[in-house]
């Protein structure tokens, strides 16, 4: 019997109680990337990108320029002093070309056909105005589309995630190791640039498969055998290390699951988000809640989906969303437990004070700061089901709703019923109006 919580047809806290279904992917739909308050573009394994409008479900434009699956988006929004704010979009792919599109006009701005290898992740640096590509070398481009400098071949394998740091620094996921690069103007007024590989981190025990910066001080790794480590985004030091996502005794109030062998699949971190106070992490079938401050897991759903979970987002409420290889797209909300004064509190933490057995003053310390710590849970509110195969990702609109993509090849625009009942119902009400004062006038 799985072990995945389940919730009835009376889903209270679910807004979304209608759906639009967006057609036109011919493929698995793996990105989505919000443009403005109310755009987005679509991207997948059918190498076309599209443009929707988030509100009405309306398809904007559909860009083709490349032949083979999308590899990366990114949006681009430029403004110079001579002219005005301008809304691009960043596109990468298997054949090896950078296209960058205007989503105004849905023209191609500009191609690139210089790649020795598949671009795998795109990261803009709005504060520079230059963007970066980063596959089997590292390459900083500004809006034109000029190559302003590159580093030399890193490896086969190519950098797999991107993350931008403080100080003009960045943070390439390499296979195992974390490569910090730095750039540097050399000229401002012929945009030289240069970029230099200042240090190399080793501390990973398997592939990075996730990246996040979480402040102007602190940055998240995660890898395929579920270490989680927070980094400080200044000198590159380890703050702290967290890989008992899967030992019972660290959330000993979850029934423990009999296992013969940990699959590394099971493990791995797929995606990190964070609201600058925690790390949410999908990890394996589970969401993990980690506290930065107190340096510990304080929440957990282990078996959140029953497949792996590819996207977890925080919401500005107290309210997570995650999808899944599953079909499923679940709301959860993470609520405070009320600790019994008899009851014993997990001690599912750890601690950066050395190696060895920490002394007797040092468990009294920890176990009374236990004591004063709440416990947290995550309530399944709302069960999205309207996805045949696995959701890649989501993106979250406020009250226009929810934006997920698939596998199944559609897009499904979440609305709030209760939003748009009333906003149909402002309209009938505007045109019975305009109808009686054009009776009157006549």
């Amino acid at each position: 019997k799985s072990s995945v919580q389940t919730i009835g047809e009376e889903q209270i806290q679910n807004p979304y109680t209608e759906l639009l279904v967006l057609k036109g992917h011919q493929d698995i739909v793996r990105f989505l990337v919000q443009i403005d308050d109310c755009r987005f573009a679509s991207a997948g394994d059918d190498g076309i990108v599209f443009l929707w409008n988030a509100q009405t479900g309306e398809k904007l434009y559909e860009l083709h320029g490349h032949t083979h699956k999308i590899t990366a988006i990114a949006p681009f929004s430029s403004s110079d002093v001579t002219e005005e704010k301008i809304d691009l979009i960043i596109t990468a792919s298997a054949d090896r070309t950078v296209i960058v599109w205007d989503c105004t006009s849905g023209r191609k701005v500009q191609k690139v056909s210089c790649f020795h290898s598949t671009v795998k992740c795109l990261t803009v640096l709005q504060r520079l105005n230059v963007w970066l590509s980063g596959g089997s070398d590292l390459c900083v481009w500004n809006r034109k589309l000029d190559l302003l400098c590159k580093t030399s071949h890193l490896t086969d394998a190519g950098i797999s995630a991107l993350v931008e740091l403080p100080k003009n620094c960045v943070a390439a996921a390499v296979g195992k190791e974390l490569i910090i690069f730095r750039l540097s103007a050399t000229n401002h007024e012929s945009e030289g640039w240069n970029i230099v590989e200042v240090k190399r981190l080793v501390d990973h025990q398997d592939n990075i498969s996730s990246l996040v910066s979480v402040s102007d001080v602190t940055f998240v790794t995660g890898s395929h055998v579920g270490e989680l480590i927070v980094w400080d985004a200044l000198d590159w030091t380890k703050q702290a290390f967290e890989c008992n996502f899967w030992d019972s005794s660290v959330h000993p109030d979850v029934q423990p699951e009999i296992k013969l062998s940990q699959s590394p699949h099971e493990t791995s971190v797929q995606h990190l988000t964070s609201d600058k106070e925690c790390v949410f992490a999908a990890v394996g079938k589970g969401i993990y809640v980690y506290n930065l401050q107190m340096k510990r897991v304080i929440a957990c759903q282990r078996t959140a989906h029953d497949s792996s979970v590819l996207h977890v987002e925080k919401l500005s409420n107290r309210q997570l969303i995650s999808c899944s290889e599953d079909g499923s797209v679940r709301i959860w909300e993470l609520r405070e437990k009320q600790q019994l004064p008899a009851e014993p509190v997990p001690t599912g933490f750890f601690n950066m004070w050395g190696f060895g057995r920490a002394n007797k003053q040092t468990n009294q310390a920890a176990k009374k700061m236990q004591e004063n710590t709440p416990m947290y849970f995550l309530e399944l509110v709302g069960d999205l089901i309207g996805h045949s195969s696995a959701v890649q990702m989501f993106l979250y609109f406020g009250e226009l709703g929810l934006a997920t993509c698939s596998a199944d090849h559609l897009i499904i625009l979440w609305k709030d019923g209760e939003r748009e009942s009333s906003l149909r119902s402002l309209t009938l009400f505007k045109k019975l109006a305009q109808n009686g004062d054009l009776q009157l006038k006549l």
